[in-house]
C-alpha cells in the first residue's frame, strides 16, 4: 500500500514538471542562453520551499514515517563539489534535464531521454567504483 501511494506522488510530481514546463528542453536551453527567466523564478522558488522546510523540520524536530528522527548532515564544501557541479550542469545544458525530471520526460513520451537516464546511471555508477581514488 505504501509503495502504491508513493507511485502516485511521483506520477503527480511528474504532472507538475510536464505542466509546469520544467522538463521541456526549450526552456532549459532558454535559460542557459540567459533569453527568459522563468526556470531561474523555479528554481528560486524550489529553493525558498526547501529552505522553509528546513526550518520548519529542525524546530519541529520532525520524524520519518517510520518514526525516525530526522538528521541532516552538514557537507564539506571542497573542489570536488566544484568539479561536480561543473559536470552535473553541463550535462544539464547538453541533455535538458537533471536527474529528476528524466523519469519525467521518460513518461511523456521523449524516449530519447532514456540515453540521458543511462548516461546518469552510468556516471552515478562510475563515480561509486572511483571515488575512493578521486582526490577531493
Amino acid at each position: 500500500m505504501r509503495n502504491i501511494r508513493v507511485l502516485i506522488l511521483g506520477i503527480f510530481f511528474g504532472i507538475i514538471l510536464v505542466k509546469g514546463q520544467v522538463i521541456s528542453w526549450f526552456r532549459i536551453n532558454e535559460m542557459f542562453r540567459f533569453e527568459d527567466p522563468y526556470m531561474y523564478l523555479v528554481i528560486g522558488s524550489a529553493v525558498v520551499v526547501a529552505a522553509i522546510s528546513l526550518i520548519v523540520i529542525r524546530r519541529l524536530q520532525a520524524r520519518t514515517i517510520d518514526g525516525e528522527a530526522i538528521i541532516i548532515n552538514k557537507k564539506p564544501f571542497t573542489k570536488g563539489t566544484v568539479i561536480g557541479g561543473v559536470i552535473f550542469g553541463l550535462g544539464w545544458a547538453i541533455t535538458g534535464a537533471c536527474p529528476g525530471p528524466i523519469y519525467a520526460q521518460i513518461g511523456s513520451g521523449t524516449y530519447l531521454a532514456l540515453v540521458t537516464f543511462l548516461a546518469a546511471l552510468t556516471g552515478a555508477y562510475l563515480f561509486a567504483i572511483l571515488r575512493p581514488r578521486l582526490i577531493f
